[in-house]
């Protein structure tokens, strides 16, 4: 049986954790939090007190983390990269800079670890329900290995080498960002233009406009509910990364910037910890008083 170490088990990697062991894997957690990991600990998983001691028997481990900077501490700082036995694999499913990526893959090699960069996409709801896309660098070799596992929380597709899923990632979060302000925009337009926008979002679905965006997203929006989903915070440094690779491909990318400029500015006011549907509070601050609806917000600080 393939024995796979889980590292970090938030609102993501929790319900992906779950899955492995619904799929019948012998899972090790670990969590900064370690009461996070206890419903898995229900389920079946053991728990670890370090990252070093989940990796020490695995075969696979597998990471969730919210960054480069903490996947770098997770490999050095924390002794993944000295504790994993040789000829195992390292699967980094969280979204990190292509060039990071690269790096770890490289420090993996020197210890004779395999590495995947896959990260995911489809929020919450698309990790419990095991249907995530799954953008997958690495050899072919690796990819082999690790497709079984990747499979179980989702739909893994292998598009390159070493830091290609994180590409991947980075154009993912270019279409979603950029159709999240659209949403935005669109519904706020309809609403001040006189329509009802709960009946446009609804004349919309199954013509050329219509997303999930459009339905998830769009639907928060009308119904003003900012809880997390997807944090303003982490798509704000996605899109900090998105220009960066940019910069580095000598591409100017003004729709990329543009929804970076609108994230930075509602997290500067308060918002990072939102949705990230909540980029409507935002081109509602630059067009006040217009507004979407008479229904309160639902944020973080005033949930339940």
């Amino acid at each position: 049986m393939t024995r796979i170490a889980f590292l970090g088990v938030g609102l993501m990697g929790a319900p992906m954790a779950s899955n492995l062991l619904a799929a019948g894997f012998e899972v090790t957690v670990w969590n900064r939090t370690p009461a996070k990991a206890q419903p898995l600990v229900a389920q079946g998983a053991q728990l670890a007190d370090t990252p070093a001691a989940a990796v020490a028997q695995a075969d696979v481990a597998v990471a969730m983390l919210s960054d480069g900077p903490a996947v770098d501490d997770l490999l050095e700082g924390q002794g993944v990269a000295n504790g994993l036995p040789e000829g195992a694999l390292f699967i980094d499913c969280s979204s990190i800079p292509p060039a990071t990526a690269r790096q770890h893959a490289e420090r993996l090699a020197a210890h004779k670890v395999g590495y995947l960069d896959a990260p995911v996409s489809g929020g919450p709801s698309g990790a419990e329900s095991a249907s995530l896309a799954i953008m997958v660098g690495g050899s072919e070799v690796d990819y082999a290995r690790g497709e079984p596992i990747l499979a179980t929380m989702g739909t893994p597709t292998r598009v390159g080498s070493v830091g290609a899923g994180q590409t991947a990632k980075l154009a993912n979060q270019v279409i979603v960002g950029l159709t999240i302000g659209a949403v935005a925009e669109g519904l706020l337009l309809a609403e001040q233009g006189g329509a009802d926008p709960a009946k446009v979002k609804q004349a919309l679905t199954g013509g050329f406009a219509d997303s999930k965006i459009l339905q998830i997203h769009g639907q928060r929006m009308l119904e003003r509910t900012f809880i997390p989903g997807g944090a303003v915070s982490v798509h704000l440094k996605d899109m900090a990364t998105i220009l960066d690779a940019a910069r580095d491909a000598r591409l100017t990318l003004p729709l990329s910037q543009t929804v970076h400029d609108l994230f930075r500015d509602l997290a500067e006011r308060g918002g990072d910890g939102y949705d990230h549907s909540a980029l409507l509070l935002e081109l509602e601050q630059r067009n006040a008083p217009a507004r979407l609806g008479d229904k309160p917000d639902r944020l973080p600080a005033n949930d339940g």
